[in-house]
C-alpha cells in the first residue's frame, strides 16, 4: 500500500472478494503471524489484510498507560487501520462486509478503532484485548455500531489484559449499539482457543455469504 504503510494481503483478491478481514497483530509479532490464524478458519471468498507495525509494536507502553505516553505511535497505529479500511472500501467492499480482528495489542487497537469510528461493520473481534487507556479514561465516543457483531474473548487470568477492562469494553461497545458476545475463559492465559475460533468463524460466514 501507499503512504509508507506495509500491509500483507492474502486470500481472495480485493476486486473479487465478497468480504474482507483486517487482521492486526500483537506486540512482538508480525503480519505473517496474524495471517497464520486464518489457517484455522474458512476464509474462501474473503480478502485478508494484515498491516505490519514498525519494529513489531504498535505503541510502546501498556494499553493501560496514560494515552499521551503512547503518542504519537497510537494515533499512527489507528491511522494505519483506517488506511487499510479505506483500501478495502475503495475496492468496493463495504464496511458492513468488513471485519476488524486483532489479538492482544491488535485487539486493543481493533476495539479502540471501532469505538472511535463507530459504524456498521461486518464484525469486530478482540482476542485478549480491550479499549485503550488507564482506568477512568473518558469514553465519550459518538456514533453507532448499528448492531455490528462484536466478539470479545479473554482469559480471567491474562497477565496483560485485566478481566475488568474486557467487561468494561463489552459494556461500552454494547452501549454504542454493538451486538456484543463476551466470553471469559477460566485459566486460559494469553492465547486463542477453539471456542473463540468458532465464534470468529460464525462472523466470517455471515460476511462471506452469497446474497
Amino acid at each position: 500500500m501507499s503512504n509508507g504503510i506495509n500491509v500483507l494481503v492474502a486470500g481472495e483478491d480485493l476486486a473479487r472478494a465478497r468480504g474482507a478481514v483486517v487482521m492486526i497483530h500483537g506486540r512482538g509479532a508480525s503480519a505473517e503471524s496474524i495471517l497464520e490464524l486464518a489457517a484455522s478458519l474458512a476464509t474462501a471468498g474473503l480478502a485478508l489484510l494484515a498491516p505490519q507495525a514498525a519494529g513489531g509494536a504498535w505503541y510502546p507502553y501498556s494499553f493501560l498507560a496514560p494515552l499521551e505516553q503512547n503518542e504519537p505511535a497510537l494515533s499512527a497505529a489507528l491511522a494505519t487501520i483506517g488506511a487499510a479500511l479505506d483500501a478495502v472500501a475503495a475496492a468496493g467492499v463495504p464496511a458492513e462486509r468488513t471485519v476488524l480482528l486483532g489479538f492482544s495489542q491488535g485487539a486493543c487497537l481493533a476495539t479502540e478503532y471501532a469505538a472511535r469510528n463507530a459504524q456498521r461493520y461486518g464484525g469486530v473481534v478482540g482476542l485478549s484485548g480491550g479499549l485503550i487507556g488507564p482506568d477512568g479514561t473518558p469514553r465519550d465516543y459518538t456514533g453507532s455500531l448499528g448492531e455490528t457483531p462484536v466478539f470479545l474473548g479473554c482469559s480471567d487470568v491474562d497477565f496483560h489484559i485485566p478481566q475488568a477492562r474486557v467487561v468494561e469494553s463489552a459494556a461500552i461497545l454494547r452501549g454504542l449499539g454493538g451486538n456484543v458476545d463476551m466470553r471469559i475463559y477460566p485459566g486460559m492465559g494469553h492465547t486463542v482457543n477453539e471456542d473463540e475460533l468458532e465464534a470468529v468463524q460464525a462472523i466470517l460466514d455471515r460476511i462471506g455469504a452469497v446474497e
